[in-house]
């Protein structure tokens, strides 16, 4: 299959133009972002959007995916580090960030085709060093507790 070498490349193509323009650290969270993606399909998810922001850009979702073996709406938060010397990427997700990203899944689902669609939230963690690692830990936090959060 000639498509997912050209995937591969391109990749490639927007980290290597990343390091050059963007601050070491965003530029290593958006390659985290794209593996998370590649990741995510081969999984057998349809990635929707990515880096979706509310209108408020009050708070913003780093994938948008449908899951077509559960028909659930997947709102997927990405975490990276370098390395693992202090602690698992996905351990940096606070409360507060679990309310964000409630408040953006509710007004995602508000405009969109998905509202009455079961939602999910999931964390993708990657660590680069010293080897490459992507974790996905489905259902990483119940709707209802999510929820609660935003009220």
């Amino acid at each position: 299959m000639l498509f997912k070498p050209l995937l591969l490349l391109s990749d490639a193509i927007r980290q290597r133009a990343r390091r050059r323009s963007m601050d070491p650290d965003h530029a290593l969270g958006r390659d985290a972002e794209d593996l998370a993606h590649r990741y995510l399909q081969k999984q057998g998810l349809v990635v929707i959007a990515r880096n979706w922001r509310t209108k408020s850009g009050y708070a913003e979702v780093d994938i948008v995916a449908f899951d077509e073996k559960t028909s659930a709406l997947v709102f997927v938060e990405v975490k990276s580090r370098t390395d693992e010397d202090y602690g698992a990427p996905d351990r940096q997700i606070t409360p507060e960030k679990r309310r964000k990203i409630a408040i953006a899944s509710q007004e995602f689902r508000r405009n969109s085709q998905y509202e009455n669609t079961p939602v999910r939230f999931d964390v993708v963690s990657v660590v680069f060093e010293p080897e490459r690692k992507v974790t996905h830990f489905a259902d990483a936090w119940s709707p209802a507790e999510a929820l609660a959060a935003v009220r």
